[in-house]
């Protein structure tokens, strides 16, 4: 690791200089953990953290030894773990200063992983409102391509996924999987290149708000028949009502979510 950002962190270091003041660390982390699995786990660990606010923005993280040390995995793992938040804009290292946490404008927020950490923690109604008005802003707009350029094979795709969701209901994980196929399909037939390369950020904001609008118990409503209005719009090719329905759609979808979080009665 010559020349690396992780070159302040000499070999020879005295580690029982370093007690064991690490915040939220979790001594019994490494039994839990199968050992090729350890950075994705650990990074998945540190960013939940940052993400409840027990590492701030600019705070240094504990170094390479204090975290090998105390959760007993080896530093190329920590190591690992690092770069893959700072890949996803989390922190940054840098020699001689060690890593911090970036300031959250920074954050690759609609990096489906860090969509699903964001809702392990208990994610506030401003993100919220966030996740849905870029929801609103890009599905409506999918929606409509998909009405002018969707296939038969579109089509289909869409009304297995809607059969599917209205057997397995969105409290199973086969009715939530379908839900994204539906959703992947529609973006796939609006045949836009650069939408659908925010497809899988879409999927992981509408997989993890349903999930979390239904932690403590189910919808009190079927929200089938909103799909269905889109399909059908979709396959008559009526543009505009491909988009309010859509629109219609995801603003029901935000009152669910709301009345979860106890914003609305």
């Amino acid at each position: 690791m010559a020349g690396s950002e992780y070159d302040s962190f000499e070999d020879d270091t005295d580690e029982e200089a370093y007690a064991l003041d690490t915040g939220p660390l979790d001594t019994s982390f490494r039994s839990q953990i199968p050992q090729g699995r350890l950075h994705g786990a650990l990074a998945h660990k540190i960013g939940v953290d940052i993400l409840k606010g027990a590492y701030a923005p600019g705070e240094t993280l504990p170094n390479e030894i204090q975290f090998s040390s105390s959760l007993e995995i080896s530093r190329s793992a920590f190591r690992e773990a690092i770069r893959i938040l700072a890949a996803k804009g989390m922190v940054e290292s840098r020699p001689k200063t060690g890593t911090r946490v970036t300031e959250r404008k920074r954050w690759n927020i609609l990096d489906p992983e860090v969509l699903k950490w964001m809702f392990e923690t208990e994610p506030g109604e401003d993100f919220i409102m966030d996740l849905f008005e870029l929801r609103l802003i890009t599905e409506p707009a999918a929606a409509a391509l998909a009405a002018q350029r969707r296939t038969d094979a579109h089509l289909k795709a869409m009304d297995r996924a809607l059969i599917v969701m209205a057997e397995q209901t969105l409290a199973t994980e086969a009715g939530r999987q379908a839900d994204l196929d539906f959703h992947d399909a529609l973006i796939d037939a609006a045949n836009n290149e650069a939408l659908a390369s925010l497809s899988s950020s879409i999927g992981a904001a509408v997989a993890w708000s349903t999930r979390y609008k239904q932690r403590a118990r189910a919808l009190d409503r079927d929200p089938v028949p909103d799909h269905r209005a889109v399909y059908e719009a979709i396959a008559r090719s009526d543009v505009n009502d491909a988009r309010w329905c859509m629109e219609a759609l995801v603003r029901l979808a935000l009152r669910d979510t709301q009345r979860s979080m106890g914003i609305l009665k």
